[in-house]
């Protein structure tokens, strides 16, 4: 029964607090007390109820049956409760206009702050939306990129297998290679020419003053078209360590001549490893 009477005061005690609110804002005084009489008037017919429902639950019951009672008590006591609120037409709490007109601009600024969490919600969820439809929009972008990708890589490859190259076109390649290796061996037989005449092999002479000079056997000297022929060799098969190893079959004058003359470079960190200049970069 303590919960049945703390339902039956909620309503009022609401209605109580709001009014009392206007009544502390409402300016003229007999607003004020007219309000308070009729909070007065309504809170002795709460009491009045209140008393009732307390006799009738006096009733001694079983211990078995007690909850199952005080349920259906409670059942029947918002049963009625809520015939009376259909059947109840609104009332006027008073018929003041200042009084009406506070309640309005109260109710009004409840509304309107409800409406502005609303919106600030809104806001926030179409913000959202639109980060979420630009990601989309951008994914999008990019599956129709890769799909124009693979279908034009799809439209090549059937251009292929429709058209496959032609023992014309192999052979056009192979007879420029052939060319090519043609014009190589030209190239280097005049280099070999041109070398020859202007500079020839070290004399025997040189051979015999290292055989004078030293018990060790005597290592033949080459010739500096062998001495190039190994700086090209090295630079076009391995570019990445394009060095070559200076040994006592290298004459030092040769060595001297490429270095002057900017033909060969000298290792930065090992004197003994020199390189060709790359001139083809």
């Amino acid at each position: 029964m303590e919960d049945i009477s703390i339902n039956a005061k909620k309503p009022f005690s609401f209605q109580a607090e709001c009014l009392s609110e206007v009544s502390n804002t409402a300016g003229p005084v007999e607003a004020k007390e007219e309000l308070l009489d009729e909070c007065e008037s309504i809170w002795k017919q709460m009491e009045e109820c209140h008393s009732k429902l307390m006799l009738l639950g006096t009733e001694t019951l079983l211990p078995s049956d007690a909850k199952l009672s005080l349920l259906m008590l409670r059942w029947k006591a918002l049963t009625v409760d809520f015939h009376q609120w259909q059947a109840r037409n609104p009332e006027v709490i008073s018929t003041n206009p200042d009084v009406l007109l506070e309640l309005g601009k109260e109710e009004l600024q409840k509304v309107k702050n409800d409406l502005e969490m609303v919106l600030s919600t809104v806001r926030s969820k179409n913000k959202q939306l639109e980060e979420e439809l630009k990601r989309e929009q951008q994914w999008y972008e990019e599956q129709k990129q890769m799909l124009e990708t693979l279908n034009k890589m799809e439209e090549e490859a059937n251009t292929e297998d429709e058209h496959p190259s032609t023992k014309r076109e192999l052979n056009v390649l192979k007879n420029k290679v052939l060319k090519l290796k043609t014009f190589k061996k030209e190239l280097l037989s005049a280099l070999g020419e041109f070398l020859d005449e202007h500079f020839p092999p070290p004399e025997e002479g040189e051979n015999i003053k290292k055989k004078n000079s030293s018990a060790e056997p005597v290592v033949e000297l080459i010739t500096l078209q062998e001495i190039l022929e190994m700086l090209i060799n090295t630079l076009m098969t391995t570019p990445h360590e394009p060095y070559i190893t200076i040994n006592e079959s290298f004459w030092p004058p040769y060595i001297e001549l490429l270095l002057r003359y900017g033909m060969a470079l000298r290792h930065p960190e090992d004197p003994n490893r020199m390189r060709l200049q790359a001139y083809h970069k």
